[in-house]
């Protein structure tokens, strides 16, 4: 019987990767690596890729369950200002109209250095609309050169008629167009308007590659339609990348992080995916990536995307000389500069050298250091070659290099400066540390992570040329992750279907919860997600009034997880044990239910460096050993559901805060079968048990629920 697979293309500037993964125990089957074709269409490259690994490993197009394929198509496209001019059309009425005049007029939008993203614009009261007087509207915009429209209604997140009418007349006209509405749920014309202006700007290039890479899956057979990667982690179906390309920008960044995740027990954790140029940072906490609003131009959108942080720090980065001494390490890589590395030089190519400063690019300063070697032959100086000298790079790593060749050219730049080789890798280690430790630094005080249970994960190609050294002058853990160099691809072969929904709600009912949830569904469910397999997840930001509704989902009948193999209650205690700062002695088993684990440990601090005090802290596991909850001082209860009333509404009483102006409610998360329950935006009690009861509806009485407390 032939095996059911997932394929993942990843498409790159440099090369194109495929992976070919067995859809039952993820093991990788096949992979291979090509270069881009740029010159006769990136789709052209896709299908040869696809066609030779299914012939090399015998897949048969009924086998393939799954293929998504993972573009920096859109993020290029706004790098290089390879965008649609934008014709917006706003609307409003009465008092709103003059001040939705401005905000829907968004201008142009500097993309990179000379390169704009242009839009014009024209306003409309909404109390005038027509056929015709939007139809000579939408004219005047073309006839300046607008390519595709916006519709911008203030307030069309609650009546979107409007705009709908717009995007009507639009299509009639041949003009492609997306509304508002369609981008984002949020009150904040401007930058609801600006989201949709980006998004718009994308649509034709992003539709002529979506129908090529379309038709090169269809060419091969395959009858499982084309996933494709979003920025956040997850995939949409092709149709929902014609409406919404901006989902598909910096999809590249969140597909390393989504791949590791998938493979490493990470609780909480510093990804690197490095390269030959750049490295991008991104973090873990409890077991899940983090997401915040991403700016383009330097303007902030409604586009959620993960936090990732990218340093021209990688396996490539060239060493800078000046005045005798090493001075910086990038942001020229050995690929820019068109040079070869030092450490991966053939044993005999490099016996003996010279020291040669060149500008790797016209108006660099003339201080990037290469070698010349004894037969005339150029090699350049890379973080790469430091690492490996100095032994940071493990042998069969992908960045592992060759010992001799590196070593005379290290001695080389040695003798250069005044020092010996190793010492002169040190200092270009230092160097490119202290960078990274800065961007490091800043992640962990922002997403308030632990230090002493923090890991270093690295991936791509030269993972391993920064985790160890990092994580040695951190004074953490470090890890490469498995198939480190494939694993963007990996992460889109094995992506859920996601979507995400936010609406302005002050105080949300039971009735807005409802809806909000309803709404993703059929949203998620029109991604390609099988709904039987989607799971909702609430969250009720009361600062800024936003109820936010995320939806995953799988794109066939079953779900698995990749780290299947469940861990015996002693090996969850030992990781509990670790993670809490615990004796393993004095951490125990206190309840479990579905994939979870509760455990508690006593631990000891000094107060004034003299007494010592005994605190209890919590941490919840989930059955593969990821540690998904970790409190100090926090209550836990286990309860059935029909139980609920009785014993879950007593215990947030007793865990409530009572003050002469309001009663506070503690932070809760709750736990059963497969699901976390992140309840810890909810501002009263009602509100908690409206959406626990929404999402707790199909459980039997007699199935318990673990909730979590704490202030």
């Amino acid at each position: 019987m032939s095996k059911k697979v997932r394929i993942g293309i990843d498409v790159g500037g440099t090369f194109t990767d495929a992976v070919v993964i067995d859809a039952n125990t993820y093991e990788v089957l096949a992979k291979r690596k090509i270069p881009t074709t740029h010159n006769e269409g990136v789709a052209c490259g896709v299908v040869k890729l696809i066609s030779t690994l299914m012939e090399e490993n015998n897949i048969a197009p009924d086998d393939v369950a799954f293929i998504a394929h993972g573009t920096t198509q859109a993020t290029n496209a706004l790098l290089e200002g390879d965008v649609a001019t934008v014709g917006i059309l706003g609307m409003a009425t009465g008092m709103d109209a003059r001040g939705a005049k401005n905000e829907t007029k968004v201008g142009d939008i500097e993309l990179a250095p000379g390169k704009y993203l242009k839009s014009y614009h024209t306003f409309l009261d909404s109390k005038n609309l027509n056929k015709e007087t939007i139809e000579s509207a939408l004219t005047s915009l073309r006839d300046q050169g607008a390519q595709v429209i916006v519709a911008s209604e203030a307030f069309s997140v609650d009546n979107p008629e409007n705009e709908q009418l717009v995007t009507a007349q639009a299509e009639e006209m041949g003009l492609s167009s997306t509304g508002g509405h369609e981008i984002s749920q949020l009150y904040g014309l401007k930058m609801r308007t600006r989201t949709a202006v980006v998004n718009a700007s994308l649509i034709p290039k992003m539709i002529e590659t979506a129908n090529m890479t379309e038709q090169a899956v269809k060419d091969t057979n395959i009858q499982s339609g084309l996933m494709i990667m979003r920025c956040d982690g997850g995939v949409m179906s092709i149709e929902e990348v014609r409406k919404r390309p901006i989902l598909t920008m910096l999809s590249g960044l969140a597909a390393g992080v989504a791949g590791a995740l998938m493979y490493e027990k990470v609780s909480d954790g510093i990804f690197f995916e490095a390269g030959g140029t750049s490295v991008d940072i991104s973090v873990i906490k409890n077991g899940k990536v983090m997401i915040k609003y991403a700016q383009v131009g330097g303007h902030k959108t409604y586009l959620q995307s993960l936090d990732v942080r990218t340093l021209g720090v990688a396996g490539g980065s060239m060493i800078r000389i000046r005045d005798g001494k090493i001075v910086d390490v990038g942001p020229r890589s050995a690929h820019i500069a068109g040079k070869e590395y030092e450490c991966f030089a053939p044993e005999g190519s490099i016996t003996s050298a010279t020291i040669q400063l060149i500008s790797p690019k016209e108006g660099d300063p003339c201080e990037y250091a290469t070698i010349v070697a004894q037969n005339g032959r150029e090699y350049s100086l890379t973080l790469a070659g430091a690492a490996n000298l100095l032994g940071y790079v493990p042998q069969g790593d992908y960045a592992y290099g060759i010992e001799v060749s590196n070593a005379v050219a290290w001695e080389t730049l040695g003798r250069y400066v005044g020092i010996s080789g190793k010492e002169a890798a040190r200092q270009v280690m230092d160097l490119a540390m202290g960078k990274l430790q800065t961007v490091v630094d800043a992640l962990i005080a922002e997403y308030e992570l632990d230090r002493k249970f923090v890991t270093l994960v690295g991936g791509g190609g030269s993972g391993a040329v920064v985790v160890f050294s990092l994580a040695e002058k951190l004074g953490v853990q470090a890890k490469m992750a498995k198939n480190a160099p494939y694993i963007s691809t990996i992460g889109v072969a094995l992506a859920m279907v996601r979507e995400q929904l936010e609406r302005t709600v002050a105080n949300p009912t039971d009735e807005d919860i409802k809806r909000i949830r309803a709404d993703i569904i059929e949203k998620i469910v029109a991604s390609g997600a099988k709904e039987e397999t989607v799971d909702v997840s609430i969250e009720v930001d009361a600062q800024k009034n936003i109820l936010r509704a995320i939806a995953t989902g799988a794109t066939e009948l079953r779900q698995k997880s990749l780290n299947a193999a469940k861990l015996s209650q002693e090996e969850l205690g030992d990781i509990a044990a670790k993670s809490l700062g615990a004796e393993r002695d004095k951490t125990k088993f206190i309840c479990g239910t579905g994939r979870w684990n509760l455990f508690e440990g006593e631990t000891q601090k000094k107060m004034l460096g003299i007494f010592k005090m005994k605190s209890k802290s919590v941490a919840v596991l989930d059955r593969e050993g990821v540690v998904r909850l970790r409190k100090e001082k926090a209550q836990a209860l286990i309860f059935s559901k029909g139980e609920q009333d009785k014993l879950f509404n007593r215990f947030l009483e007793e865990n409530t805060t009572y003050s002469d102006a309001n009663a506070t409610i503690p932070k809760v998360f709750l736990f059963y079968k497969e699901k976390m329950l992140d309840l810890t935006g909810m501002q009263t009690a009602e509100q908690l048990y409206s959406i626990l009861n929404i999402e707790t509806e199909m459980l039997q009485p007699q199935e318990e629920i673990l909730a979590v407390a704490y202030k």
